[in-house]
């Protein structure tokens, strides 16, 4: 093996890496969703409700092009004192497909 080749072979390893492990699973999960709360997205990866572990699933979800919100109406019953943050997908970019 040349030394070019050991260069990308270990560059193409740095990537994988640094890549975010919990990307995968998120896109599968917020595919056919309009909105959905912080908190079933922790939920859903199986890891405990941090800020940390809130800070590093928004720079995910804004990677996939959402919005952040804050919501009465992403939690079941939650209408006065319910106050739920989560993601919802652009109005621009829904516009701009159907256009």
């Amino acid at each position: 093996m040349s030394w070019l080749q050991e260069l990308h072979a270990t560059q193409a390893e740095i990537i994988k890496r640094s890549a975010d492990p919990w990307r995968a699973k998120l896109e599968k999960a917020v595919r056919d969703k309009e909105a959905v709360s912080t908190a079933a997205l922790l939920d859903l990866l199986g890891v405990a409700k941090t800020t940390g572990n809130a800070r590093r699933i928004a720079k995910t979800m804004q990677a996939l092009n959402f919005v952040p919100i804050k919501s009465r109406r992403l939690m079941p019953g939650g209408f006065r004192d319910t106050v739920a943050r989560g993601w919802t997908r652009a109005v621009r970019h829904q516009n701009q497909l159907t256009e």
